[in-house]
């Protein structure tokens, strides 16, 4: 039987992008993180942020001290954390995420035990759940005439083939009114707005695919501007309605995150 450490010298690091935006930000990575509290009672939760400059918004406008990457790891190491588990929030292997595992291997040797759990899409269990997840989500909406439309970051990493994979295991399990597209990468709006046309639709549902509802989802996806997605579907004459859900509101995103990191919790034993 393993030796069980004391609560101060272990510690589960929850690493998120970040967001400006305080309410989605406890719907989201504030809900993400109490489901690990909850499922680690024996580990000590601590939070961190990879964006320097959502760091400092929080810090101007709401007064709040989160830590970046590096920062969380000196504050473990001069605690005298043991065991250091780290969940990210993470959608995806990209550039963040690399960022992320690249800074923990040059502190590895700070900590006794160090783990890393993957980010949301990375087996195909992975995306089977989360196909599951969103189809159950926005099943009243799929009516036939509705073209469900759920609106990515992108990256220029490979990684980006997550979304036509995911795409493609949404068409499978619920039916060929998917479609998903990306801000900064491909598919592009363009794209997916030729695509919809293609079919028969009336409505249009766009979602965020990604964990907060935040600046992306509000600009990008949901803006009033004519060169928002939701200005563009609107031109092409469809009725278009944003839902302003990030991810890590669904129970189901947040429990994949939990089984990420007890895989990852696994590897150190």
């Amino acid at each position: 039987m393993n030796k069980i450490l004391s609560p101060t010298k272990r510690e589960l690091l929850a690493v998120s992008f970040g967001t400006s935006y305080p309410q989605t930000r406890e719907k989201t990575i504030g809900a993400i993180e109490g489901a690990l509290e909850a499922a680690f009672p024996e580990y000590t939760l601590r939070r961190a942020f990879t964006s320097r400059v959502v760091i400092q918004l929080a810090r101007e406008r709401e007064g709040l001290d989160i830590d970046s990457m590096d920062r969380a790891l000196d504050r473990a190491a001069e605690e005298g954390v043991e065991e250091l588990l780290i969940q990210p929030t993470h959608l995806l292997e990209g550039l963040e995420y690399r960022r992320l595992v690249e800074t923990v291997e040059r502190r590895a040797r700070e900590f006794s035990r160090l783990g890393v759990g993957r980010p949301l899409l990375t087996g195909q269990e992975d995306f089977l759940a989360v196909a599951r997840a969103l189809i159950r989500a926005d099943a009243s909406w799929d009516d036939g005439r509705t073209a469900l439309v759920l609106m990515g970051h992108g990256t220029t990493a490979s990684c980006n083939a997550v979304y036509p994979k995911l795409e493609a295991v949404l068409r499978t399990l619920g039916g060929g009114h998917w479609f998903v597209g990306t801000v900064e990468a491909r598919p592009a709006l363009g794209e997916i707005l030729e695509r919809v046309k293609a079919g028969n639709y009336r409505r249009v549902l766009l979602r965020p695919l990604m964990i907060v509802a935040g600046d992306h989802a509000n600009h990008d996806m949901a803006g009033e501007g004519e060169d928002s997605w939701r200005g563009a579907f609107a031109r092409a004459g469809y009725e278009v309605h944003c839902r302003m859900e990030g991810l890590g509101e669904l129970e189901e995103i947040r429990s994949l995150f939990v089984r990420h990191a007890r895989q990852a919790l696994e590897l150190l034993q």
